[in-house]
């Protein structure tokens, strides 16, 4: 015998949960959310070149996963619930509140402060679990998975708060292993015993929104490395140095843009549509991305070194900075457009292959010279785009296997 839900009565409300033929898109809340990004992502690529080393390297990437963390899980809960309504609301700017704490905790995170980017990352996502599995009391299936979602960061709690009370390699580690856990746990559909997996029918996404949040997180991630091109001019240098660092700097901006739209970006909604399966993405997409923000960062941080200084042989440290930006962007676009079309361009990994190709010679190089080397193989990357689609009618999305 089927048994369906009684309806609200009088004195009781529906869950806040998405109404499948309601409009979904972006509401000016989550992109006032996105706000404390800017600020978060700023910081990271900024600190990373402070001192800069692999341990240093390591501290800014264990930053960058959980900050992403905390927007691709809030980002999902948009996509999931209604984002009208007001408990939903207030859910999504108690957690603007919190990224916003954990902003100012990064550049003393793995310092003084860490028992306060650890303890409020934790809170963040504890707190959600406890607001939304009281608010979907009337609709089993969505609690549980609120459920199954919580135990997991419960879980996860643990190495976060103890590496907040020890230093080092150790809370390095420690944050390290939070984290393996909390991307597993997504990657697995957090399954809990008693309980299994989330099923299948509600890891299905919202082509529009979902693609169009993850759009415009990436626009962010280049607001930051506009943000570096802006602030950073040297005055100890000569104003023809200046404008010559920052019209590269603009330029490889502008490649990555270009890079990440063609084709790919402008077809992610339809591609997830034509998949008949939108769980696929939902289980790619936080990963893909976090590798393409990551390299936008990472090159950010390297226009930060090569606005400073313009001369003088190239540290490997800094090489690895100012060409390892792009290879990490180009391998996240490789895996996004295998997400989409189900192939690799060849230009991406030429590209890559000609980046480790120019990073023994760019040692011998000025700062500047190894960024405009960085620049000519993006641009190639790109010219290759444009010749494989000109003339040609609008390239498809790959049909689901």
């Amino acid at each position: 015998m089927h048994y369906s839900a009684p309806e609200p009565g009088p004195g009781r409300t529906q869950p806040p949960v998405r109404d499948p033929d309601s409009p979904r898109r972006v509401t000016l809340l989550e992109l006032f959310f996105d706000l404390v990004y800017v600020v978060a992502l700023a910081l990271i690529s900024r600190g990373m070149v402070t001192q800069l080393d692999w341990h240093r390297a390591g501290q800014a990437l264990i930053l960058l996963a959980a900050v992403w963390w905390t927007w691709a899980i809030t980002t999902l809960v948009t996509d999931l619930y209604d984002p009208e309504r007001t408990e939903i609301k207030l859910l999504i700017s108690t957690v603007m509140f919190g990224a916003l704490l954990m902003t100012t905790a990064i550049p003393e995170a793995f310092n003084a402060r860490g028992i306060v980017f650890a303890g409020t990352y934790v809170a963040i996502h504890l707190g959600r679990g406890l607001f939304l599995m009281p608010a979907v009391r009337r609709e089993p299936q969505t609690q549980r998975r609120a459920l199954r979602i919580f135990s997991w960061f419960v879980v996860s709690a643990i190495p976060w708060i103890i590496g907040a009370f020890v230093a080092g390699d150790a809370r390095l580690a420690c944050w390290a292993i939070a984290l393996a856990i909390d991307y597993t746990g997504f990657r697995l559909a957090y399954p809990v015993p008693g309980l299994g997996v989330v099923p299948e029918p509600q890891r299905n996404v919202t082509a529009e929104h979902l693609s169009e949040r993850y759009q415009q997180f990436f626009i962010i991630a280049l607001g930051d490395a506009i943000l570096t091109i802006g602030t950073m001019f040297n005055l100890a240098h000569t104003e023809a140095q200046n404008i010559a660092s920052f019209a590269v700097a603009f330029v490889t901006t502008l490649l990555l843009w270009r890079i990440y739209v063609h084709k790919s970006g402008q077809l992610l909604p339809t591609a997830i549509k034509m998949s008949g399966a939108p769980a696929k993405f939902l289980f790619t997409a936080p990963y893909t991305h976090l590798l393409m923000i990551a390299g936008v960062v990472t090159t950010a941080s390297g226009f930060d070194l090569v606005l400073h200084e313009h001369f003088g042989r190239t540290p490997p440290a800094w090489v690895a900075v100012i060409l390892g930006g792009p290879a990490l962007f180009l391998i996240g676009r490789s895996s996004f457009e295998y997400e989409v079309f189900s192939r690799v361009s060849p230009s991406r990994p030429g590209g890559l292959l000609a980046l480790l190709t120019i990073a023994p010679v760019a040692l011998y190089l000025p700062p500047l010279a190894a960024s405009v080397g960085a620049m000519l193989v993006l641009a190639g990357v790109a010219y290759a785009d444009h010749r494989r689609s000109r003339g040609k009618p609008p390239e498809s999305p790959a049909p689901p296997h």
